[in-house]
């Protein structure tokens, strides 16, 4: 009778295991937040055809305006540039040139916003997208008219009117103008002094105007993605702020970054340790995701409205269910939680109410002693 009364409250503990200690809920209380019963997720197990779909992960790169934009000539001037003037002449009284001299230098002579320059004696000059060899030629030709067979010399300085800023994980964040070895977007990280953080998990997003691309920091070298630049362009290289959660009866439970540009769930379990070898259930293995409608629909084959709760279920007991996992890739914000093996619970009751009638032993002992 004594064996049947414990039988009987091992079963009534187990019954009631909410009240045991664990380290969230059980596999059948997360089946029951499905759609076919209280709650409002859908459930699936991960197969193939379910890998094809949820797997699909938003692609980096650039759009056409950027992809199309030429590289800029590097003697085109722009406004807010600063150019350089010497201006020679062969009489011994010129208009510019002081006396005893014969050339005169007008340096940091700056563009305007809308694009003039103003050289005393010839007059406001359109400079904004001419070449300096333009600029020279137009000042040659009306100073031409005042003194005879003047010389003139035209420089570009780097200036403030093509210029993009670079800031975020680089080894010199600044302003830098676009000259001739900095054109393009992997030639002006490579002025700003790369970046300390691994190229695999760099991202460089450009924003120009309303348009904003990004790219892994790798890529940037791919061809296609190293893209011309125009003046005003801002650059941020940053680190991946993705991540997942990982809870339940893992060897960890935490917050976890992505280290690569990709994990798989086999990858994102052995990050935190592995399953835990005393309390994980293989069977109940759960990644939690909200979906956009449109993966949502494919999945479960009806139309949806709006984003939708999905539960997928990783078995790795089935026949290829740690290739299943293997190849499920899990994306940012994910939680992956691993459910407790039935036998933990019962070996908790068991241990509780051990527990508890040594300690009504231990009682019933202490009161027949007195």
């Amino acid at each position: 009778m004594a064996r049947a009364a414990i039988a009987v409250a091992v079963l009534s503990l187990v019954a009631g295991c909410s009240l045991l200690p664990r380290s969230g809920p059980t596999r059948g209380q997360i089946f029951d937040g499905s759609v076919l019963r209280e709650g409002d997720a859908f459930v699936l197990v991960v197969t193939d055809r379910v890998n094809a779909i949820a797997s699909v992960a938003p692609a980096l790169g650039f759009t056409s305006d950027f992809l199309n934009a030429g590289v800029l000539g590097s003697d085109v001037i722009a406004p807010g540039d600063t150019l350089g003037l010497t201006i020679w002449e062969n009489v011994a009284e010129g208009l510019l040139v002081p006396q005893g001299q014969n050339a005169t230098i007008l340096d940091e002579v700056q563009v305007g916003g809308d694009g003039f320059i103003f050289v005393p004696y010839a007059g406001r000059v359109r400079a904004a997208g001419n070449t300096p060899e333009r600029v020279r030629e137009i000042i040659t030709e009306r100073l031409g008219d005042q003194t005879p067979d003047p010389q003139v010399q035209v420089r570009r300085l780097a200036g403030d009117g093509t210029t993009v800023s670079v800031v975020g994980a680089v080894g010199a964040p600044g302003i830098y103008a676009i000259e001739r070895p900095t054109r393009t977007l992997s030639q002006m990280l490579a002025r700003a002094g790369g970046t300390p953080v691994p190229p695999d998990i760099a991202r460089v997003t450009v924003t120009r105007g309303g348009h904003t691309g990004q790219v892994w920091f790798e890529d940037v070298y791919a061809p296609h993605n190293d893209i011309a630049l125009r003046g005003g362009d801002k650059i941020l290289v940053e680190a991946d702020t993705r991540s997942f959660t990982a809870l339940g009866a893992t060897g960890a439970q935490s917050r976890v970054p992505f280290e690569t540009q990709t994990i798989s769930a086999i990858e994102a379990i052995a990050q935190v340790g592995g399953l835990n070898p005393n309390l994980a259930d293989p069977t109940g293995v759960f990644v939690l995701r909200n979906e956009p409608e449109d993966i949502a629909e494919a999945l479960v084959g009806e139309e949806l409205t709006g984003t939708q709760r999905v539960i997928y279920l990783l078995d790795l007991t089935r026949p290829n269910g740690l290739f299943f996992a293997r190849d499920f890739a899990i994306r940012d914000g994910d939680l992956v939680y691993v459910t407790e093996a039935p036998i933990v619970q019962l070996n908790k009751a068991v241990g509780a109410l051990t527990g508890t009638l040594n300690s009504v032993g231990a009682v019933t002992q202490l009161g027949a002693g007195n």
